[in-house]
């Protein structure tokens, strides 16, 4: 169905003439008429009576009327959806508990007033294949994966460096150190379920191990940040890394440690992805609150894969 026949329809139905539909549609009357001909022509059935007064609903016409005003406001709400600067910024975070979310929430705080539809996808592939359809407006991801560049088309800057820290039971043989060197790390199993092959951070950690010759395990399904904990904290042998700005609540009977790792610190590079063509104005607004807020990068002291692009 034509929206433009039905747009015509409802404005002569409000004016009650078709010159003074004409004149509000800056269309000609044959114009108005041609329309509302074609409109009853794919109903099948006849909209309006001449009258001397001008142009009656019929009875079809009447029940077609409440009808033709929702097709209206249903096409206009579609074209806002997706009309740059009206449709909400569309941002993938990856984890609703890692850091990215952190700083989506400070976003937030700042600018309550951006609209935002935040989602989670699962690799890089699938968020830059995102980015460039449009689906997405941002991604936080760790960039460039070895072998694997960016498309030209695709802008990034480094946002956050992330330390890792080292999360012990109370039984662990490193739970009541203050700090830990990652040569203190050698020999100690690391069990991190949640990695997997192919991803950019089975990437940094794989270049994790081979820097500094650990002992990352991935066995075993991931049930989750809560089974993890449950494993850590019962399991002397057992120690995982976690992020400094994930976001965990553990029972109090856990006895769970969070140990500073140094010399080096691995942190965790995040960086924002996104179209270099987009025109959202909320976008650009990101970009410059997470330029103004975030931390410097590549700090002494600490070690992040060759691979990383740099700010």
């Amino acid at each position: 169905m034509d929206l433009d026949t039905v747009r015509t329809f409802v404005a002569v139905a409000d004016a009650g003439q078709f010159q003074e539909a004409a004149a509000e549609l800056a269309v000609t009357q044959q114009a108005v008429s041609k329309r509302v001909a074609a409109l009853e022509r794919t109903l099948g059935v006849r909209l309006f009576t001449r009258t001397p007064r001008g142009a009656e609903l019929t009875i079809d016409g009447q029940a077609f009327l409440p009808h033709a005003r929702e097709l209206l406001r249903v096409s206009e709400r579609a074209v806002a959806s997706v009309r740059t600067g009206r449709r909400p910024l569309r941002v993938d975070i990856i984890a609703s508990r890692g850091a990215a979310s952190g700083l989506m929430r400070g976003f937030h705080r700042t600018y309550p007033e951006v609209d935002l539809d935040v989602v989670m996808l699962f690799d890089i592939e699938t968020a830059v294949s995102a980015i460039r359809s449009g689906a997405i407006d941002a991604s936080f991801r760790a960039v460039a994966v070895p072998d694997r560049p960016l498309p030209e088309d695709i802008a990034s800057v480094r946002v956050l460096d992330e330390p890792l820290q080292l999360l012990t039971g109370p039984a662990h043989a490193l739970a009541g150190s203050k700090s830990v060197t990652v040569a203190e790390l050698v020999g100690h199993r690391i069990w991190m379920p949640g990695i997997v092959p192919g991803t950019e951070w089975a990437a940094y950690y794989d270049d994790l191990v081979a820097a500094f010759g650990l002992t990352i395990e991935a066995t075993g399904p991931n049930f989750g940040s809560d089974a993890l904990l449950d494993t850590v904290a019962d399991t002397p042998a057992l120690a995982t890394f976690m992020g400094e700005q994930t976001r965990l609540v553990w029972p109090a009977g856990h006895g769970l440690r969070l140990i500073p790792v140094v010399d080096p610190t691995p942190v965790y590079p995040h960086s924002l992805l996104w179209h270099r063509d987009n025109p959202h104005p909320a976008l650009a607004t990101l970009r410059t609150h997470l330029a103004a807020t975030t931390a410097g990068h590549d700090a002494a002291g600490t070690w992040t894969p060759d691979w990383v692009i740099p700010r």
